[in-house]
C-alpha cells in the first residue's frame, strides 16, 4: 500500500510539472533514501547506495549514490521542468552556474524524529538539511546577488519526502522498541505529525 501510495504521488508530481516542462527553474530536495541522490556517498554511513547492484539501469550503468537501479524520484521531476538533475549538496561538483539549478539536500535513513536512523550513524538530518539550504541561500547571495537570489528560491519547485523510515527503523525497528512502548500505533502518527509540523515551520 505504500509503495502505491507513493507511485500515485509521484505520478501526480510529474503530471503537475508537465505543463511547466518549458519554465526551467531551481529545484530543491529534502528528505530521505527515496530521493537521496548521493550525499550519503560523502558521509561515514552504513546507509549507502555506492555498490552494484544500485545505479545497474542508470545511464551509466555504475552507482550514483541512488538508492535506485535507475533514475529516481527528483531526476524524473527533472526532467519534467526542463532542468538538469539537481547535483547533491555535499557534491564538489555543486559550484558556480550549478548552483542555480537547486541542489539535493536529502539522505537516506533520516527521518522526521532526530532518534531514526540512529543505527546508520552517520546521516544528516532534517535540522542538518535545513541548515544546509540556508547556506546554499549564502552561496548563491554571493554569486548573483541577494535579489536575484530570494526570487530563485520563490520561485522554485520543493520536494520532501520523509516519514517511512520512522516507521520502518524506528517504532518497528525491533521488538517492544522504546517508540512503541511510548505510544500505541495511532498516537505515534499523531506525533509524528505534529512534528512534521514543526519541520515544515522551521521550528
Amino acid at each position: 500500500m505504500h509503495t502505491i501510495f507513493v507511485s500515485w504521488v509521484v505520478l501526480g508530481l510529474l503530471a503537475a510539472c508537465a505543463g511547466r516542462q518549458a519554465e526551467a527553474r531551481a529545484f530543491f530536495v529534502f528528505g530521505d533514501s527515496l530521493v537521496d541522490s548521493g550525499n550519503n556517498d560523502y558521509l561515514a554511513t552504513t546507509a549507502r547506495a555506492d555498490n552494484y547492484p544500485y545505479g545497474i539501469d542508470y545511464p551509466t550503468h555504475r552507482p550514483t549514490g541512488r538508492f535506485s537501479n535507475g533514475l529516481n524520484i527528483p531526476d524524473l521531476i527533472s526532467e519534467q521542468i526542463g532542468s538538469e538533475p539537481t547535483l547533491p549538496y555535499l557534491s564538489p561538483h555543486l559550484t558556480g552556474q550549478k548552483l542555480l539549478v537547486g541542489a539535493n539536500f536529502a539522505s537516506a535513513g533520516i527521518g522526521i524524529l532526530n532518534d531514526t536512523g540512529i543505527q546508520f550513524l552517520n546521516i544528516i538530518r532534517i535540522y542538518k538539511q535545513l541548515k544546509y539550504f540556508q547556506q546554499y541561500q549564502t552561496r548563491v547571495n554571493a554569486l548573483v546577488g541577494p535579489e536575484q537570489a530570494q526570487r530563485l528560491v520563490n520561485e522554485a519547485l520543493v520536494l520532501i519526502t520523509l516519514g517511512g523510515n520512522d516507521f520502518v527503523n524506528n517504532y518497528y525497528l525491533v521488538p517492544f522498541s522504546a517508540r512503541s512502548r511510548q505510544f500505541s500505533l495511532p498516537d505515534y502518527v499523531v506525533y509524528l505529525i505534529s512534528e512534521y509540523r514543526k519541520v515544515l515551520a522551521g521550528e
